[in-house]
């Protein structure tokens, strides 16, 4: 037990000495390493102000199984920002998560060859110009006839390989600059609420996990977030390399064993309640008992009054709500999980634990209320201007 907690917490400090140099927000750990990129072409740029967020495969702890995040097109959250993607990394004998964030200036993204710009080092896809994003010819798939700034500035770039993660046995062997080190002294923003949605509808399409598609997903990209079924959704060529992903009960619970004690951590055994019920039909399920069991909030209808501006108001409305609410859903998080740390380290009796159990599920509900009210209030906002009608031919 002490053997154990000691490695949590050395891995712990490892990452956070990492998250300062590299903004890496630190996620899951697991012993399982991510599969090859696939292989795909890049959807054709919907609209101005679009900027390419590459496709990643990120991690199911229900199904102990990888799932792939099609690469999507997404609007700037701010003029001037740029989005940094995603990346695995081994350390301490894991493969950590390294969430990924937007920001005026690319940091440090584990040397990933994602492509379409993101070549393992900053991004040559496009670029700020004047309070306009310019969009390079020569590596995005834009329209001209709908999109005019552009420009074509040739890059040489040769993909050696598709490896998804950083260090390891086959890993990248990429360490960040000292111009990316200084990233982490920027401002910085998490994903958009039409990304998380985007990683949401993700998660729950089977045909994206790893283990049906074997590194070569049906949906590899698409033209807009969250949007599957559209006619410009792109299929995956190829698979980017062999994967055997971990059906085998051994190999599963390996990848769980390292995946506890993590700021995205699957509850220990006897506090799993929730994580299987989200499996359950929703008529049986139990109430939440800590925060990382609440689910998504629904997803706001995409703001239609008709004026582009208040459309564009109440988008800014909606993302910056999503995202206190996450910071705080994430805060409670991590208060939670070390407080069981603690409790478990301290050999806890059973009255201790199930105070600590009542005292988690009291703050997840009260936070749940809270989160519920404001996202009515700004959805009876944009319902008070009903979309236009359209004209009958």
């Amino acid at each position: 037990m002490r053997t154990m907690a000691l490695r949590f917490l050395l891995l712990a400090l490892l990452v956070f000495t990492v998250s300062r140099t590299c903004f890496a927000q630190f996620g899951i750990a697991i012993t399982i390493a991510p599969p090859p990129l696939p292989v795909y072409e890049q959807p054709l740029c919907p609209g101005e102000g679009y900027i390419w967020v590459p496709g990643y495969w990120a991690w199911d702890d229900d199904f102990d199984d990888y799932y792939w995040v099609p690469g999507t097109w997404v609007l700037a959250p701010e003029v001037g920002f740029l989005w940094t993607p995603p990346w695995w990394g081994w350390a301490e004998g894991v493969y950590v998560f390294h969430a990924g964030y937007w920001g005026p200036t690319v940091g440090f993204y584990g040397g990933v060859d994602y492509g379409f710009g993101y070549f393992g080092h900053g991004f040559v896809g496009g670029r700020w110009e004047g309070g306009r994003f310019f969009y390079n010819r020569e590596v995005v798939n834009v329209n001209v006839n709908v999109i005019h700034n552009v420009y074509n500035e040739r890059v040489e770039h040769v993909v050696v390989n598709h490896v998804s993660y950083n260090g390891g046995r086959g890993g990248v062997d990429a360490r960040p600059t000292r111009a990316e080190e200084a990233v982490a002294s920027e401002r910085h923003m998490s994903a958009v609420s039409a990304q998380t949605e985007h990683i949401q509808a993700a998660r729950q399409n089977r045909a994206l996990r790893a283990s049906e598609n074997h590194g070569r997903p049906t949906i590899a990209a698409t033209d807009r977030a969250g949007q599957f079924s559209s006619r410009h959704v792109v299929n995956a060529r190829e698979a980017g390399g062999t994967y055997n992903p971990p059906g085998r009960a051994e190999n599963r619970s390996a990848g769980r064993a390292e995946n506890r004690g993590t700021t995205e951590n699957r509850a220990a055994p006897e506090n799993r309640r929730g994580s299987e019920n989200r499996a359950a039909p929703s008529n049986s399920r139990s109430p939440e008992v800590h925060a990382r069991e609440l689910p998504r909030a629904e997803r706001m209808p995409t703001p239609n009054t008709g004026n582009s501006k208040l459309d564009q108001k109440y988008q800014r409305q909606q993302d910056n709500l999503a995202r206190r609410q996450d910071q705080e859903r994430q805060r409670l998080q991590t208060q939670q999980e070390r407080e069981h740390t603690r409790t478990q380290q301290q050999r806890p009796n059973a009255a201790r634990t199930q105070q600590m159990e009542q005292r988690h599920q009291q703050q997840t509900q009260q936070m749940a209320q809270r989160h519920a009210q404001p996202q009515r209030t700004l959805q009876s906002r944009q319902q008070a201007h009903p979309a236009p009608q359209q004209k009958k031919k």
